[in-house]
C-alpha cells in the first residue's frame, strides 16, 4: 500500500483511512483504487479494528474518477483497459460494502461521482455542512451504473431519478435530509462523532455485527451482479458521446449536445 496515497491511522476501537491525493481533490486513480483496496484488507485482518472510518485529505473528500486517465482512452479506447477500469472499481465498491466490519464515511468535502459512490458503499456517513454531493456522469457521455443500486437503498428512486438524471449537485443538508448520509457536524466535530460511533459499534460483537451486515446485504440484494454493474459503466466509455463529452470537459467548452440559449 502506498502511503502517499493512503494514510491508514489505527485510532482504537476503529481505524481511519484517508485518501491523500489533495492536489487532484482525491480523484480515483488506478493506484489510489489499489491503495484503498489494500487498506480495507489491511483493516479486515487488524484486531484491532474493529469500525473503519473512511475520509479525504485536504479540502475534498473525492472528486470522483481521475479524468486524466480516463482521458488516455480518448485517442485510443482500448476495451480491455476500459473494462479493467470499471471492474476495478467495481471490485473495491464491493469490497466496502460487503466489508465484515462497518464502515463510516466522514466526508469532508465534496463528495462527487465515483466519490459519491464511495460514500454510499459505507455503513453510516456523517458530512461537514459545505459538503457536496452529486452524480454528475451523464453530464461526461457516463453512466454511474456501479452505484444505482447503493444510491436507491438509500434515497428511494424518486430522488435517485433526480440525482442521476440531471446530475445537480445537493449540499450536506439536503443530502441527511433525503437518506444519503446520517448526520451533519461542524468540521472539528467530524472526526469526533465518527469515532464515537466507532466506540458505540464496538460495544457490539464482532460476529454478531457481521452476521448484521451479511444479513442486511441479502435483505437488500441487487438485481445486477457486480460484473453486470462493471459492463454498463465501462460501455458508455467506447462510444462517442463519451468521447465528444470529455473532449469537451478537457477543451472546457460546452457538450456538444447542451441546448443552446
Amino acid at each position: 500500500m502506498s502511503e502517499q496515497l493512503v494514510r491508514y491511522e489505527p485510532r482504537r476501537p476503529a481505524v481511519i483511512i484517508s485518501l491523500n491525493r489533495p492536489d487532484k481533490r482525491n480523484a480515483l486513480s488506478r493506484a489510489l483504487i489499489q491503495s484503498l483496496k489494500d487498506a480495507f484488507l489491511r483493516a479486515k485482518d487488524d484486531s484491532t479494528a474493529r469500525c473503519v472510518i473512511l475520509t479525504g485529505g485536504g479540502p475534498a473528500f473525492c472528486a470522483g474518477m481521475d479524468l486524466s486517465e480516463l482521458a488516455e482512452t480518448l485517442h485510443q479506447p482500448a476495451e480491455s483497459a476500459v473494462w479493467e477500469d470499471a471492474q476495478r472499481l467495481a471490485g473495491l465498491y464491493e469490497l466496502i460494502y460487503t466489508f465484515p466490519k462497518p464502515t463510516i464515511a466522514a466526508v469532508n468535502g465534496a463528495a462527487v461521482a465515483g466519490g459519491a459512490g464511495l460514500v454510499t458503499v459505507c455503513d453510516l456517513a456523517i458530512a461537514v455542512p459545505s459538503a457536496m454531493f452529486g452524480y454528475t456522469e451523464v453530464r461526461r457521455g457516463l453512466v454511474a451504473a456501479m452505484v444505482m443500486p447503493h444510491l436507491l437503498r438509500h434515497v428511494g428512486e424518486r430522488c435517485a431519478r433526480h440525482l442521476l438524471l440531471t446530475g445537480d449537485l445537493i449540499d450536506a443538508a439536503e443530502a441527511c435530509r433525503t437518506g444519503l448520509i446520517n448526520r451533519v457536524v461542524s468540521p472539528e466535530e467530524l472526526l469526533n462523532q465518527a469515532m464515537a460511533w466507532a466506540k458505540s459499534i464496538a460495544d457490539g460483537g464482532p460476529n454478531a455485527l457481521a452476521f448484521t451486515k451479511s444479513l442486511l446485504q441479502r435483505f437488500s440484494r441487487q438485481a445486477m451482479s457486480i460484473e453486470e454493474t462493471a459492463k454498463a459503466s465501462a460501455a458508455p466509455r467506447l462510444g462517442e458521446e463519451c468521447q465528444q463529452g470529455l473532449r469537451a470537459f478537457f477543451a472546457k467548452q460546452p457538450n456538444p449536445w447542451a441546448t443552446q440559449s
